[in-house]
């Protein structure tokens, strides 16, 4: 929400509901929400005040305003990326309160087996026609400049330009400040004739049904991911994905996919992998490594410290 100093009247109702409930863990996970339940917390007596749990979710600009998502008595990374991050930014922070947790998807919702309705296909393929019959190449993210929609029409040009019959699919909608970019990214597509071969499909709730029909799918972003979730999302529904080496989706690669990282902005390294996949089409191995249950055994297992 609105970030404002108001807020700061919430300080003595949030230590007198803890010093009221009593509880064992109070978690941070949000810097204005952290301030608040920081200065209220060190309020309290030291034997009687719960355990503070921070988790870091991404490289927040380094300040003091940031710095509170380091006070825990306990410090969650949601990769080892933020890990890196906390230990070159924070000095005063004692490595030995971090803890990696990487996030999670539900392996019961996301799995190889999962095939959307055929009624689903029938709706997707009426509303966007040219979808239909040939292979559909995805880059799920926000519009915004560092997410890789540039790259990502760039390399469906090469690959049109080569003969092949692809389609570009580009998820995610656009913050109302960031329309300027949304137009330029139609007009990139317009001035390259691509305007049936890409396909801008704004925010969608059913993400994980184009994910599981996509032929190969996309992480891009020129900056690195603190985890990107959307690359584990479609290797646990057995899509394959083609990442840039860095952040997150590395670590996540690593560990599923290696085969699916490329050099960060190198755009002939995808294009060889498309043109050998569309051959070959690989597997991903089952995720065992990035899941609900795992995040959450070991967030249960920091309050248990």
């Amino acid at each position: 929400g609105k970030k404002s100093l108001l807020t700061l009247r919430y300080i003595k109702k949030v230590r007198k509901f803890l010093h009221e409930t009593q509880p064992d863990i109070l978690h941070l996970r949000s810097r204005l929400p952290a301030w608040i339940g920081y200065l209220a917390w060190k309020k309290l007596p030291q034997n009687t005040r719960p355990s503070l749990v921070t988790t870091v979710h991404g490289p927040y600009t380094v300040g003091k305003y940031s710095s509170v998502m380091l006070r825990g008595e306990r410090i969650i990374a949601v990769s080892n990326m933020i890990q890196d991050y906390i230990v070159n930014n924070y000095p005063f922070v004692d490595e030995n309160k971090i803890e990696v947790i990487h996030r999670g998807v539900d392996t019961t919702e996301y799995t190889p087996d999962f095939s959307p309705s055929e009624e689903w296909k029938s709706k997707l393929f009426d509303e966007f026609p040219q979808m239909r019959d040939t292979q559909l190449l995805t880059l799920p993210a926000r519009l915004t400049r560092w997410k890789g929609q540039e790259d990502f029409i760039e390399l469906i040009d090469a690959l049109v330009k080569e003969g092949q019959d692809v389609h570009g699919v580009i998820v995610g909608g656009a913050h109302p400040k960031k329309q300027e970019y949304v137009r330029e990214l139609q007009s990139a597509i317009d001035d390259r004739g691509l305007h049936q071969q890409i396909t801008m499909v704004g925010h969608r709730a059913d993400l994980k049904e184009i994910l599981s029909i996509s032929d190969i799918v996309f992480s891009l972003s020129t900056e690195p991911e603190a985890f990107g979730r959307t690359t584990i999302e479609a290797l646990s529904l057995g899509t394959p994905v083609i990442g840039y080496n860095h952040g997150g989706v590395k670590e996540q690669l690593e560990g599923l996919f290696p085969e699916g990282a490329i050099t960060v902005g190198n755009l002939g390294e995808a294009i060889l992998k498309v043109q050998k996949w569309f051959l070959t089409p690989p597997s991903p191995v089952e995720n065992n490594s990035f899941t609900l249950n795992l995040m959450c055994d070991k967030t249960i297992g920091i309050y248990k410290v």
